[in-house]
């Protein structure tokens, strides 16, 4: 079985958390004082946007405040770097997303190493890409956009958030997957990328599965299909594209981690404290609101999806060359 045969069925098939225990062990007096956390990107962006509909209601279960600290630049780097050489007494927590499988792979002078530095604790959400076209662009299905690029004379141009990102990798994947010619237009972020789309200065674009839903909605951009498994509740006619190319999978993801050398009863207490609070009503409703995919997992799980997304996109990054000083 492969890994990411084993990440699917550990991740999402809903499996269950272990019992939720507070304060197991020598750390039960943990929390007794505010707890930071590292969302290692600019505010409102999807991490920061997970990471305070979540900690709100963590802090309210644990009876302390979960400080949000956004410190972004270098594609996540400089928030993981302060985390990783915390003091790993669970009171230093990293809100990460899917740079955490990439930068290893992008990055070639760190100064630390995400499988040494950190511990998992529990992935937090799964946001797949959406392609999305130019409304006029005579496509409906993934099979026309693969037809469409193989017959465009010099291919496609296709958008991306920038070089590096997910949205970059998604288009460096469906290149190679369909052996088609396809023209990187890096943006300086998915809002202006969206923006040129809906005008048609370039026409095809892996957008993020949560910023995009109103446009789609609203008919401003045309969604093709999006890079997850099944159908998603919020756009229930949009298919997955690996019903017309299998394996092709895309997650935008946020998951937390700790210092490695973190004590384990922190760990175990925290993990089933975030699996709670994704199962509360009201943070369900609002994740599903902003078509968010969350499932109970413990940090074995979430360390083997990690490991699977690392291998998966080093990979890509390899074939494409893709290397950011």
């Amino acid at each position: 079985m492969s890994m990411s045969q084993v990440s699917r069925r550990t991740l999402l098939a809903g499996l269950a958390a272990p019992p939720f225990v507070r304060g197991a062990g020598a750390q039960g007096s943990w929390p007794n004082r505010p707890v930071q956390v590292m969302v290692p990107y600019p505010p409102a962006g999807g991490a920061d946007t997970t990471a305070r509909i979540l900690y709100a209601k963590v802090g309210a279960m644990l009876g302390q405040q979960f400080v949000i600290e956004n410190r972004g630049g270098a594609g996540g780097t400089i928030g993981e770097a302060a985390v990783a050489k915390a003091t790993p007494d669970g009171y230093s927590i990293l809100h990460d997303g899917t740079a955490h499988s990439i930068n290893g792979a992008l990055y070639s002078n760190l100064s630390f190493d995400y499988n040494r530095d950190f511990d998992a604790v529990a992935l937090v959400s799964l946001v797949p890409n959406i392609l999305v076209v130019t409304p006029s662009l005579p496509v409906n299905t993934f099979a026309d956009v693969i037809a469409y690029a193989k017959t465009a004379p010099g291919g496609i141009d296709m958008a991306s958030s920038g070089n590096g990102t997910l949205q970059h990798l998604s288009l460096e994947m469906f290149r190679f997957m369909t052996r088609t010619t396809v023209n990187h237009v890096p943006y300086r972020g998915g809002g202006p990328a969206l923006n040129d789309v809906m005008g048609g200065q370039v026409k095809f674009f892996f957008s993020n599965g949560s910023s995009v839903i109103g446009l789609i909605q609203g008919g401003k951009v045309k969604a093709i299909a999006h890079t997850g498994k099944g159908r998603l509740k919020g756009l229930p006619d949009v298919p997955p594209a690996s019903d017309t190319l299998p394996d092709f999978e895309a997650y935008e993801w946020n998951g937390v981690f700790v210092p490695h050398g973190t004590p384990p009863g922190i760990i175990r207490t925290l993990n089933g404290t975030i699996n709670e609070a994704i199962r509360a009503p009201d943070v369900k409703e609002r994740f599903e609101q902003l078509n968010i995919e969350s499932r109970q997992n413990t940090p074995e799980e979430f360390l083997a999806f990690v490991k699977d997304q690392m291998e998966r996109w080093s990979k890509v990054v390899k074939e494409a060359n893709i290397k950011l000083s």
